[in-house]
């Protein structure tokens, strides 16, 4: 259960970028746009789980250095990682370029922040 509320939680953070971010595109209609949320979600979920950490430890001298703002480079680079995995799977998610990505993981770490406030169940 647990699980399948993480999927939907991070299905409404990439449906608000969607909606805010010009240049992060989930594609479809009603259901079909629903299911696609749902697999970008678990795709990105499976970058965070297995790339990030590796990233993460790599590139401590760089979050060092500009006291945390690296972190928002590698949060794009993650999302941008998610959609060639997508596109790769055949699901419409298009993000077209670096910079739609760190507004787009800007927002989707917001949206995220704001839902698992709000679900108590919903912690990552």
């Amino acid at each position: 259960m647990q699980i399948l509320l993480w999927l939907v939680v991070n299905a409404v953070a990439l449906w608000v970028a969607d909606l805010l971010v010009p240049g992060i595109r989930v594609g479809g209609e009603g259901g079909e746009l629903a299911l696609n949320l749902v697999v970008v979600g678990a795709v990105l979920g499976a970058v965070n789980a297995v790339v990030r950490p590796i990233v993460r430890v790599l590139s401590i001298p760089f979050i060092v250095l500009t006291l945390g703002l690296f972190w928002i480079v590698i949060n794009a680079l993650m999302l941008m990682l998610g959609g060639v995995i997508a596109d790769a799977l055949g699901v419409a998610f298009e993000v077209s370029g670096f910079w739609p990505a760190v507004w787009g993981s800007i927002v989707i770490s917001l949206a995220l922040m704001v839902l698992t406030a709000l679900l108590p169940g919903a912690k990552r």
